[in-house]
């Protein structure tokens, strides 16, 4: 399995779009064997957020975010990648998925008409 969590230095980046990096963690056994951070070469777009193409690119399965636009949901639920939503360190995050304790992804910051 495959997660991507979108990664500013060492913390889930509240907004999807616009997150600098993305860090792709392989899961096998629910245990971590390769971890790797690769830019967010996406520019910013409403309405199909085209950063969801580019993480798409990397064979996800499972994407960590702090927030998220309605246009990147439907083309990840198009996609059927899960989303789940995490507010603090990119390690925590990754516990927290591990451990089955990690939660949908709630209202964001930037987009008021996000669920």
């Amino acid at each position: 399995m495959r997660i991507a969590i979108t990664t500013d230095g060492d913390q889930v980046s509240a907004h999807f779009g616009q997150c600098p990096s993305f860090t792709l963690i392989d899961i096998e056994n629910k245990k971590v064997i390769k971890k790797e951070v690769v830019p967010n070469t996406a520019e910013h777009g409403g309405g199909g957020c085209v950063a969801v193409d580019e993480i798409l690119k990397h064979n996800i399965d499972q994407v960590i975010a702090g927030g998220m636009g309605m246009g990147a949901k439907q083309k990840f639920a198009n996609s059927n990648v899960t989303i789940f939503g995490f507010s603090g360190k990119v390690d925590d995050a990754i516990t927290a998925f591990l451990e089955n304790n990690i939660g949908d992804l709630g209202t964001c910051q930037d987009h008021g008409d996000c669920q």
